[in-house]
């Protein structure tokens, strides 16, 4: 049995990054990856880059086919860069197979060449989630059946796509693939679209996805799904009765759950939290000492920049002060990829008003903003809640062109506390959507 100072069990965001962190501190790291399709972890191959280069191309109007092999092009080239980025350091062993626990600190890994074994000073556990499937008859075993990731691999447009689900994910989809110009329905067994979010914020989402020819059906209840010819059909109950709707694919974005599954985690003192997930405290530790979990794996939100953040945990603690923790990350921003974006940080309206805050509300539609006239795109609304009493920002909504960037800006000004009167004063280059905080902020509606 080899002893190893690092052990990374997966090559995603957190775990590439801790990997290289260390190598370049002269530390030893094996990093084991079950797939070589997957050098540079979940983002980069399956989902954030891949799926917004073609929610990028499809607003462009890039043909679907052409989309595809720009898409794969891209990822052949980041997983490259990335695979390098490791094994191109002399510290560093990347080995290809699946690696199972055998003991605390010992695995064992199923290499094309055999099995080997190590012992490590520390482990990290980095292996992802992967996508769900619900369990609805025939939905399983459907030869036409999509993941998210699946959906971008498809060699030609479907003419008719159904999607299962409009969750966030979904909406993605949804917008760009009829984008390309298939014809896309929604089913959902929520009785309220978009449910998180503020009604005016919800029902403009769904006006804009509709004039783009998304069919949005909401409380229904999918019964089973049965393929006939090459075709899929797809039974649901709405109002009652029972009905059906064709589709060529049927693509199921509904979320993802941690891998664990033969991680040999039950030979080990490693404990899974109730979601599954593996149980980690405010500095990541597992229940082993030295072994740490980093990114979808560990539970919480699923985004590739948490598992960044991550790192910075472990970096915090092992040659840092400790200070670090996922307690005290601060706010957490979040874009959803549809036209226009969707982002998100700190409170809703509707949260605020169901936590008891005291809060000022400021809010405008994007058709006010100049640079909107310059890109064409009118559709949207900003909406900032400011504490009354210390003028703080405690959360915003902004459902608009470049939005993901702009996000950023009022997350930073959270964290640093800051009074919402120096995004109201800034002065922005011109034409931006930036500059749509010092007309959003004048005065506050409520």
């Amino acid at each position: 049995m080899q002893k190893v100072q690092n052990i990374v069990i997966g090559f995603g965001k957190g775990g590439k990054t801790l990997a290289k962190f260390l190598a370049q501190r002269g530390e030893e790291v094996l990093v084991v990856e079950r797939s070589p399709q997957m050098y540079g972890g979940t983002c980069i191959n399956i989902a954030c880059l891949p799926s917004k280069r073609l929610i990028t191309e499809a607003a462009r109007g890039t043909d679907f086919a052409a989309a595809i092999q720009g898409k794969i092009q891209m990822v052949n080239q980041l997983r490259d860069k990335n695979y390098h980025m490791l094994a191109d350091e002399k510290t560093v062993t990347v080995l290809d197979g699946i690696a199972h626990f055998t003991g605390n600190h010992t695995i064992a890994v199923k290499t094309a060449s055999g099995l080997k074994e190590f012992e490590g000073e520390r482990i990290f556990i980095n292996t992802g989630a992967t996508p769900n499937i619900p369990t609805i008859p025939g939905l399983k075993d459907s030869q036409n059946l999509l993941t998210s990731t699946t959906a971008m691999e498809l060699p030609k447009l479907p003419k008719k796509l159904v999607i299962v689900g409009a969750g966030y994910i979904g909406l993605e989809f949804a917008a760009m693939f009829a984008s390309f110009g298939a014809h896309v329905t929604m089913l959902d067994h929520h009785a309220t679209f978009l449910a998180r979010e503020d009604d005016d914020v919800a029902t403009m989402v769904a006006e804009n996805l509709q004039k783009l020819g998304v069919e949005i059906k909401m409380d229904v209840a999918l019964k089973k799904v049965q393929d006939q010819d090459q075709q899929t059909i797809l039974t649901y109950e709405e109002n009652n009765h029972e009905q059906t709707i064709t589709a060529d694919k049927v693509l199921v974005p509904a979320g993802r759950h941690p891998v664990t599954e033969k991680l040999g985690l039950e030979n080990t003192d490693i404990q899974l939290a109730s979601d599954g997930a593996i149980k980690v405290d405010s500095h990541l530790h597992t229940t082993v000492p030295n072994v740490w979990a980093i990114g979808d794996v560990k539970g919480g939100p699923q985004f590739t920049y948490i598992s960044l953040d991550d790192f910075r945990i472990i970096k915090s603690e092992l040659y840092g002060d400790g200070t670090r923790q996922t307690t005290n990350r601060g706010v957490v921003p979040t874009s959803v990829f549809i036209e226009p974006p969707l982002s998100q940080v700190g409170l809703t309206e509707k949260q605020a008003q169901v936590a008891g805050k005291h809060y000022e509300l400021f809010k405008m539609p994007v058709a006010a903003i100049p640079k909107a006239k310059v890109l064409k795109d009118k559709r949207g609304m900003l909406k900032m809640l400011v504490d009354r009493d210390t003028k703080t920002i405690i959360g915003a909504t902004i459902y608009a062109p470049e939005s993901h960037e702009i996000i950023n800006m009022v997350a930073l000004a959270m964290r640093a506390q800051l009074p919402y009167m120096m995004l109201r004063d800034q002065i922005y280059t011109h034409p931006t959507i930036s500059e749509a905080f010092n007309d959003l902020l004048k005065n506050p509606v409520n």
